[in-house]
Parts: structure tokens; sequence; C-alpha cells
């Protein structure tokens, strides 16, 4: 399992220190901001789609979208 924690800047190292020392962790890495926008939005994404496959989410088409364009 993957946990994405939100750590203020002045604490970092200390946070990573902590996590490395935990025997049940694998592997403890820093990203970017950007980068974790990124995986937020595609998990957004991936959870849009699954609802709308359950038909609780009705999604634009392609048409759609290019005609709010």
């Amino acid at each position: 399992m993957k946990v994405l924690l939100d750590i203020s800047d002045n604490k970092t190292d200390f946070a990573m220190k902590v996590l490395r020392s935990l025997s049940f962790v694998k592997k403890a890495k820093t990203i970017s901001g950007a980068k974790a926008e990124i995986m937020e939005d595609l998990q957004e994404a991936a959870h849009e789609v699954k609802l709308h496959k359950q038909g609780k989410l009705k999604l634009k088409t392609a048409k759609e979208l290019l005609d709010e364009l």
C-alpha cells in the first residue's frame, strides 16, 4: 500500500527519518508538489471512471468537452 503525506517543509527531514526507521516501511522518498498533484488528479479521474461504470456518474462526451472550448 502506498500513502501520500503532506508534511510542512520544516519537518520533512524529521518525518523522513522516522519513516525510514520503521521496519515495516519498504521505501520512503520525497516527491515534488507538482508530481503529488498529478497523482491526486489521476486518482480522482480513476474514481470518476469507476463511478461512471457503476452508473452513479454521467461523464461528458468528447463532443461536449469540445463544445465548451
